[in-house]
């Protein structure tokens, strides 16, 4: 009899000391809204988003951004470096669309917030690892400042069509590289943001804005050289294409 309530009450610590919440390192909720909501085009290497589909689930996007302003800086640090990199790149996605459906359908790019005024990247408009957090601070301060992974800027999506597609799903650390390496096979190879025409290599201003995180630049170019269409052998000078910040909408009524 005493040997059970020894057991029963040691249950009971363990219990209480166990913690009531954990976080879904599936991102199921966001799994479920982009595979419903995302757009493939051009064979998979670009996609637009229902905003107005994703707008009539806002109750669900809104429960798994709370998800994601409920975990700790310290949670964070003790989980492998995949899971944390997932987090953050959904992250990233997840409050950049909740921006947008701020002010969706009444607005035609995510720079409509303001550059100086309301700067859409630079505003802390979120909680995040306990802090307020804003974009710049998820991409500039952790994503790009932590990790030196170059393949997070084909990952992060700024809601324009100039940015690296949307996936299609959620990223997961038991697949994150394998997301990764697609995502930067897709961007590559879509000739509208990058490619060689007429002897230059004409690619995205990504590569222009962050040339330290692709260094050095020129091989980088050589080893993605059949993704980018550059001849066997040839050493083209660089440009850099104009950069789209139109809203990645999938809606043929949204301005361009």
């Amino acid at each position: 009899m005493a040997a059970g309530i020894i057991r029963l009450l040691l249950l009971a610590a363990l219990g209480a000391a166990a913690p009531a919440w954990a976080f879904d390192h599936s991102h199921r909720a966001w799994d479920a809204l982009l595979r419903k909501h995302v757009v493939l085009l051009e064979g998979g290497k670009a996609s637009r988003l229902d905003y107005a589909g994703l707008a009539a689930e806002r109750a669900a996007l809104r429960g798994y951004l709370a998800a994601l302003s409920s975990v700790t800086q310290a949670e964070l640090e003790a989980w492998p470096r995949a899971e944390q990199v997932a987090f953050l790149v959904n992250a990233y996605n997840a409050f950049t669309a909740e921006k947008i459906l701020t002010r969706y359908p009444g607005l035609g790019s995510i720079w409509d917030f303001g550059k100086f005024f309301g700067n859409p990247f630079r505003d802390p408009f979120f909680m995040l690892l306990g802090t307020k957090m804003s974009l710049d601070g998820i991409e500039h301060g952790i994503l790009r400042k932590r990790y030196r992974e170059p393949r997070v800027h084909y990952a992060i999506n700024c809601a324009s069509i100039g940015c690296p597609m949307l996936r299609e799903e959620a990223y997961v650390a038991a697949r994150l590289e394998q997301q990764l390496e697609q995502q930067a096979a897709r961007f590559l190879s879509d000739r509208s943001r990058n490619r060689f025409r007429e002897g230059r290599l004409e690619v995205s201003k990504i590569f222009d804005w962050f040339a330290e995180d692709f260094e050095p630049r020129a091989q980088y170019f050589q080893r993605h050289a059949a993704l980018l269409g550059i001849p066997p052998g040839a050493t083209p000078p660089l440009a850099f294409l104009d950069y789209d910040w139109s809203l990645n909408d999938s809606r043929s009524s949204s301005r361009r």
